[in-house]
């Protein structure tokens, strides 16, 4: 039986720490990055607060709704008002770069490995950055995209144009009807291509991505790899914690790194396999690239 090995909280990583992720950085033969939501917090791309009354002060004053998060679920009156919110939610998380330069800053540390990156996140900041999309692989969806919401086929569909024109022409929480995007199929507005149900898309863009992440992996199963992972939480841990706990086991050239602000963790069986680092991603990486 696993048994897991907390770091204590603390607001300031240590020297130490810093030091042994940049020379297992260094040292190692490949990294794969696990982001979650986490990273982009720490770069700024918070749901609620202020962030979130300065662009939706109209429908948290309508609603009552707090935070873009539970505003995503919410029964609104009609697709055109739908769309109002969800047109400024896809502009601020997903076509404007995030307010600070954390996934800037990742990039530079590793941008000269062979690297790989899985990710719940589905605000597109790695591309936005300039990370490599063919080194990407985004298993939950993508703000940018769309699909049917029955769905009748596996196709989705690129929204920029269209949430560019929802977010500059809406009026009183509206968008123009016209704008309201439709199957081409079946004729159903379409929805967001987001994994929140068994109706998730997975296109010919997804299934090339999880067979490039799998090629990785067993590629680089035998060298001296980095799991490094960032800000995931406990949502989805099936998807990038657990799988590099497993693997750093079966690896004794491997190497866990977890930075996570409040949730930073390891195993006992692979402790000394281990960095965990307990803050804020964002000031741990500025502290790196000093």
């Amino acid at each position: 039986m696993f048994s897991r090995i907390r770091t204590q909280p603390s607001t300031v990583a240590s020297s130490e720490q810093i030091e042994r992720l940049k020379k297992a950085i260094d040292e190692a033969d490949t990294l794969l990055i696990g982001a979650g939501a986490g990273l982009s917090t720490s770069a700024g791309l918070t749901y609620s607060g202020e962030r979130f009354t300065q662009n939706f002060k109209d429908f948290q004053e309508k609603y009552g709704i707090r935070d873009m998060y539970t505003g995503s679920f919410y029964p609104f009156q009609g697709q055109e008002e739908y769309w109002a919110w969800w047109s400024r939610q896809i502009m601020l998380n997903r076509y404007a770069k995030a307010p600070k330069p954390v996934y800037s800053h990742l990039l530079e540390l590793v941008q000269d490995k062979d690297y790989f990156v899985l990710t719940t996140n589905v605000d597109h900041q790695f591309q936005l950055a300039g990370f490599d999309k063919r080194r990407l692989f985004y298993t939950q969806g993508d703000y940018g995209l769309w699909q049917c919401p029955q769905p009748c086929h596996s196709e989705t569909y690129d929204n920029e144009e269209t949430v560019r024109r929802m977010a500059a022409e809406q009026k009183d929480m509206r968008v123009p009807s016209d704008l309201v995007p439709h199957c081409p199929h079946c004729g159903r507005p379409l929805t967001m291509n987001l994994r929140v149900d068994d109706t998730f898309v997975q296109d010919a863009g997804w299934y090339a991505a999880a067979s490039r992440y799998e090629d990785f992996l067993r590629r680089h199963k035998d060298l001296r790899i980095l799991f490094l992972e960032l800000g995931v939480g406990s949502n989805t841990p099936g998807i990038i914690k657990y799988p590099f706990l497993q693997m750093t086991a079966r690896n004794p050239k491997a190497t866990y790194a977890c930075i996570n602000y409040g949730d930073a963790y390891t195993l006992q069986e692979i402790a000394g396999q281990s960095i965990c680092i307990n803050g804020d991603i964002g000031d741990v990486l500025e502290r790196m690239r000093a």
